[in-house]
């Protein structure tokens, strides 16, 4: 089967030109997928708003009054990064339905994996507030309704953004039915993100944070992936893979220091795609995050697009290349994170 491509010309409905979020981002997806054959090998998955009644069990029906009456009176600010338009509202409804139409198409053997080309971002969208660009929370909404909709029981949120997600942490902290794991520069916005993060009664042990210093690139990120979330993953036995993909970690990117390469990018969704080969065949599901250069953007999400297809990450279409700035490896404060994070989970030291 081919893979998904879930869009919508609305999304570029909520715009502010000026701000790093914006709807150009998207625009520079949808050129480079276009000029290296992936959208027209693609099926295109048409999303639709999320109902009411799931939304309403992750987001307080207070704020989402809140958000609707602000997008509905003209627009303004949520807080200092968080811009709302007219469009605003129904978009976020549709960048939602979105998420979760890529989820419908995998359990539904509609697509090998589904791509969700959505904005706005949501995974620092809290149940009572917008923030960080997001206005709600699509991956997590997209795994309560594979949950409580579609009858799995636990669910996999990778999330590679170089900002914490604290929204999709909250929603799951004590539940227990998902494992979520999240790499992120620290310190960083939003603050959050601790190794001792790891959840409560239910949920203890399934909130995974690696915090990484700037600089650690692509070597540092293969071997988090390696060491801490390969055996944590399968220990849990996922049924459904998401991944919130933000972008924003590759070295070019002007919001963020962590030197990813596209290349990096492509081993850890080759990683991901061999995680769910072994344990939800066809259950892999990426929905968008950040990232504010439009090459690594577009690059990155065709690396993902290519890795789920079983390419080789070695070949990735790679025009930007490795960090040029080739900082010294801190060896040793990478080695501290990862026997952290490995003790807070219980997996023997090395």
């Amino acid at each position: 089967m081919p893979n998904g491509l879930v869009y919508s010309e609305r999304y570029l409905e909520h715009d502010e030109p000026t701000h790093p979020e914006n709807a150009g981002r998207l625009r520079a997806i949808v050129d480079v997928l276009r000029e290296q054959g992936a959208w027209d090998e693609s099926i295109l998955l048409t999303p639709h708003p999320i109902s009411p009644a799931l939304l309403t069990r992750l987001h307080q029906p207070s704020y989402v009054d809140l958000l609707q009456r602000a997008s509905t009176s003209g627009g303004g600010w949520l807080d200092a990064d968080t811009y709302v338009t007219p469009a605003s509202y129904e978009v976020a409804l549709l960048a939602a339905g979105g998420a979760i139409r890529a989820v419908d198409a995998v359990l539904d053997d509609e697509v090998s994996a589904a791509l969700a080309l959505i904005r706005p971002p949501g995974h620092h969208a809290r149940p009572s507030q917008g923030m960080g660009f997001c206005l709600f929370n699509n991956v997590a909404l997209a795994a309560l309704h594979a949950l409580e909709e579609r009858g799995l029981s636990r669910v996999l949120i990778v999330d590679w953004d170089v900002h914490h997600g604290n929204g999709t942490q909250d929603a799951f902290y004590d539940d227990g039915r998902v494992l979520f794991f999240s790499t992120h520069q620290s310190p960083y916005y939003p603050g959050s993100g601790a190794v001792g993060e790891t959840g409560a009664g239910a949920g203890e042990g399934c909130i995974v944070n690696v915090p990484l210093p700037p600089g650690f690139g692509d070597a540092g990120y293969e071997r988090v992936f390696d060491e801490i979330l390969l055996p944590l993953a399968e220990d849990f036995g996922p049924e459904i893979i998401l991944l919130s993909a933000g972008f924003d970690a590759h070295w070019i990117d002007p919001l963020a220091g962590m030197d990813l390469s596209i290349r990096g990018y492509a081993r850890m969704a080759s990683t991901l795609h061999q995680l769910a080969q072994r344990h939800c065949p066809d259950r892999l599901v990426m929905v968008l995050e950040g990232g504010y250069d439009p090459r690594a953007l577009g690059y990155g999400v065709l690396a993902t697009y290519r890795a789920w297809q079983g390419a080789d990450p070695a070949t990735a279409e790679d025009p930007l290349g490795p960090a040029p700035r080739q900082r010294p490896a801190d060896d040793a404060a990478l080695e501290r994170i990862v026997q952290a994070a490995r003790q807070a989970h219980g997996l023997a030291a090395d």
